[in-house]
């Protein structure tokens, strides 16, 4: 502001208009004199994520298309339950790991969204909470679109934004960010002491049937994992999760059970979240007969595994866990 000689409190106008009342244009500065929006307007855009349409679920939830400036979409997902209002947010336009259980891993990874992105996402998303639901998102999870690790500098930069006092102000023990194992970059979050939680997407608990279905675990194996881990929570203190999607005939024995305690046994873990498979056109995966689930879920019980299990919503608009695909639908009426 100072270099087109306008007093410096023009500058923190614009930072309240971008990072507080997240203007869509410059026009919208409506406490900037016109000749300034004007000058403004000449040199600079607002790259404001957009909502395309919205999707809503017989059970409350939202999934959205969010178009980018540049054309690109992902989607977000708005998750209601008793208690919560969570956004699950994407970090990436794509993916680039495809695990093949997973819709986004069959979708070429096109770029990296810039931290701006990500706070758009979530600041989309407690407007519709508040506009839906009455009131603010009280999480925000990223298992969206996209691996968070591989845009580690934005994801972090966008937390930082996000937990601001003059952001949105939201703690970060209420931000989970979720991997599908990059060791190297977890160990990167130990020493950068950061202070949200982390939840590693496991879904098999010896490194030959994690390969199958994971091909990261090729480069980043079980034992680096571990490792990685262990630091994270040295550094840290802060709360870990395993993600563990049951397929049938897969990963669902009593064998596996076993294999999954040594694991969780070896790393400071919180709680396993166990969660149904949801399917999509790309896999021929499996859900396990019910009673399949039930004795997995009891060898964990039995074992001392703080274990949940985790219905999956959104599933009659493709917007469960594992199901986004960035597909065009029609949208559908709230």
């Amino acid at each position: 502001m100072k270099d087109m000689g306008e007093p410096k409190f023009r500058a923190k106008q614009v930072y309240e208009w971008i990072w507080q009342q997240y203007a869509a244009s410059i026009s919208d500065m409506t406490n900037l004199p016109k000749a300034l929006r004007e000058k403004l307007a000449e040199n600079y855009f607002i790259p404001k994520v957009k909502t395309h349409h919205s999707q809503f679920s017989s059970d409350g939830t939202i999934k959205n298309r969010l178009e980018l400036h540049d054309g690109y979409f992902v989607e977000s997902v708005l998750i209601p339950t008793d208690s919560r209002l969570t956004a699950c947010v994407s970090s990436q336009v794509g993916c680039s790991l495809s695990c093949k259980f997973c819709a986004t891993g069959y979708l070429p990874r096109k770029r990296n969204l810039d931290f701006d992105e990500i706070v758009d996402e979530v600041t989309l998303l407690n407007e519709q909470a508040n506009k839906h639901y009455g009131k603010n998102l009280t999480n925000i999870v990223f298992m969206g679109m996209g691996e968070p690790l591989l845009n580690y500098k934005n994801v972090l930069k966008a937390i930082e934004r996000i937990t601001s006092p003059d952001g949105l102000g939201m703690s970060p023990r209420r931000i989970t960010v979720s991997t599908a194992g990059v060791a190297k970059m977890i160990h990167q979050l130990g020493e950068d002491e950061v202070r949200f939680k982390l939840a590693l997407s496991l879904h098999a608990a010896n490194d030959e049937k994690r390969d199958t279905i994971m091909p990261i675990n090729e480069t980043n194996n079980l034992e680096a994992l571990v490792e990685s881990l262990n630091h994270f929570y040295k550094k840290t203190g802060n709360e870990i999760t395993f993600e563990y999607i049951l397929f049938k005939g897969l990963n669902d024995s009593i064998k596996d059970a076993e294999e999954l305690v040594k694991i969780y046994r070896r790393v400071p873990a919180d709680l396993v979240n166990i969660i149904e498979y949801n399917p999509i056109d790309a896999a021929h995966f499996e859900k396990p007969e019910e009673d399949t689930v039930e004795q997995f879920m009891n060898y964990l019980a039995a074992k001392r595994v703080n274990a949940h299990l985790r219905r999956s919503r959104g599933k009659d608009i493709d917007a469960a866990c594992g199901q986004l695909a960035n597909v065009d639908h029609t949208p559908s009426a709230p």
